[in-house]
């Protein structure tokens, strides 16, 4: 009798697991089931940078969960240490610059940008208050040290592209990976470097504590024509384009969250939107980190569409100095889509 009742135990227990491993199946390919998956892992380059806020302001604003989504959201401190990330799996998501699809797709990546926050790239190159009589424009980068989030970020990019465009070499300078934030601010002050390309809350107390000025300004649509020559679609939401396909039902609810939150950022003040946020990211205090945040608004769009001729733009921006695009032949209508930003819910 019991040899019987522990063998039904068994096929019960083996029944149970085989049942339970299908639907584990099921849940994490889920193609089947209409491409919906309710957890999605995000990694952001520098959640408590304010050029990626609207990540972290959806989650507090609870839009995500309204949507059935069970959102985590990580932080690197660089965006190419955040596309490491999703190229390696580890997450289905990277707040990040709409860039690195460009760049992706001349190394065999197909990535695609599925929510543009902002038509301005929200940087600021920023000069210390020592070298500022040595540094008027980007022609005297010649022999500088100039700080980076990362080598092969988005910042280190676009340094890159201003000391082209005056005629610098990017072998003339020296781009130094300082990150952002305190690590920043004490290369700045111990004068590892002369200046760098960085974001508000670091922008802010740079200016707060007179260790530097600003030499480029582009926070704003008008900052970007003037430096770039266009929209410079920067923030955004992009993933493998594979599991997009894959994974459409998802996908439209992180946009409709996403563009909620946009809406919502373009009806409030920059007060509003601080009070919202934890309050560690306020690091000089409540009225700088609010200073900070009005600065860098005027970048976001607010539906998450990829503005007209921001790809352009910045492909430009990258074969001017890039040996892997300057030759490549991008095809950019496959770097973002405007599929579920278009589907968003209006009001």
């Amino acid at each position: 009798m019991r040899s019987h009742h522990h063998l039904r135990s068994l096929t019960t227990a083996v029944l149970a697991g085989a049942l339970a491993a299908t639907t584990l199946t099921a849940c994490g390919s889920d193609d089947s089931a209409g491409g919906s998956s309710n957890k999605v892992k995000i990694m952001v380059g520098g959640l408590d940078k304010v050029i990626y806020l609207p990540a972290m302001l959806t989650e507090r604003l609870g839009y995500f969960k309204a949507e059935g989504l069970d959102v985590q959201l990580m932080s690197e401190p660089a965006g190419v240490q955040a596309e490491t990330a999703l190229i390696s799996g580890d997450v289905q998501g990277t707040v990040g610059f709409y860039d690195h699809t460009l760049d992706l797709q001349t190394k065999g990546k197909q990535v695609t940008s599925v929510v543009q926050f902002s038509h301005a790239p929200g940087e600021v190159e920023v000069v210390s208050t020592k070298a500022a009589g040595d540094i008027a424009s980007p022609k005297d980068f010649k022999g500088k040290k100039l700080g980076v989030t990362g080598l092969g970020s988005s910042t280190d990019f676009l340094t890159k592209y201003l000391a082209v465009r005056d005629g610098v070499k990017t072998s003339d300078f020296t781009p130094v990976a300082v990150g952002a934030g305190p690590t920043f601010i004490a290369a700045l002050k111990q004068g590892a470097i002369q200046g760098g390309m960085t974001t508000d809350p670091t922008v802010a107390t740079i200016l707060d504590q007179k260790l530097g000025k600003v030499l480029i300004d582009m926070r704003t649509p008008e900052g970007s024509q003037q430096a770039l020559g266009g929209p410079y679609p920067s923030s955004s939401l992009y993933m493998n384009a594979s599991w997009v396909d894959g994974h459409k039902e998802t996908v439209q609810k992180l946009a409709n969250a996403l563009v909620k939150t946009l809406r919502w950022m373009s009806s409030h003040s920059a007060q509003e939107i601080a009070a919202k946020m934890p309050a560690d990211y306020a690091k000089g205090g409540k009225a700088l980190y609010a200073e900070s945040i009005k600065a860098t608004l005027p970048m976001f769009t607010k539906d998450g569409v990829m503005p007209a001729n921001g790809p352009e733009t910045v492909e430009k921006v990258l074969k001017a100095f890039s040996p892997n695009l300057k030759n490549a032949d991008v095809d950019l209508a496959k770097t973002f889509t405007t599929e579920f930003v278009n589907k968003v819910p209006k009001g």
